[in-house]
């Protein structure tokens, strides 16, 4: 919760359950997403990077809390995870797998034209026209849900430990 330099507190409203038509419209669409991603051939582990990748360069802690477990639960590896952050300091990820992660980081930012030239040659040498757009169209997913998110604040659940 926010506290103003009053003292008193801010109430922010979960947006998805104050307006629940337009947040499950956003969940179709992401199992669309989803559905053309696998019809592209882009992994489900490609597919967990962007939506981790994006969610930490907005800072959503909601969704690199969920997209963690998702990317664990479809086999992605604690160490490639750990060093998310550094893709392009690492030989961890494949070439398909950093086209994918480039275009993900040039839609976050769609002001920097130079990093969308840049994700777009990588991409063509990596991936199909489907994987290219199937990859942009989960970057625009998990941007609008990161923003749902970080607007709600929804709070990160606390897990038992182990």
């Amino acid at each position: 919760m926010t506290i103003h330099a009053d003292g008193s507190a801010l109430r922010r409203i979960f947006i998805d359950k104050q307006s629940p038509k337009v947040f499950h419209a956003l969940l179709q669409t992401v199992e669309v997403v989803r559905a053309t991603a696998a019809d592209a051939g882009l992994g489900r582990t490609t597919v967990e990077l962007i939506n981790l990748r994006v969610s930490q360069l907005n800072g959503c802690a909601y969704c690199l809390d969920l997209h963690t477990r998702s990317a664990l639960r479809a086999g992605e590896s604690a160490q490639r995870l750990g060093v998310l952050a550094a893709w392009r300091d690492t030989d961890m990820f494949s070439d398909s797998e950093r086209a994918a992660l480039a275009l993900a980081e040039a839609t976050t930012d769609p002001t920097n034209a130079d990093a969308q030239t840049s994700a777009y040659e990588a991409a063509r040498q990596a991936l199909t026209d489907e994987q290219i757009s199937a990859a942009i169209w989960v970057a625009i997913t998990i941007n609008a849900f990161n923003r749902v998110s970080i607007m709600s604040r929804h709070p990160v659940p606390s897990l038992p430990k182990r």
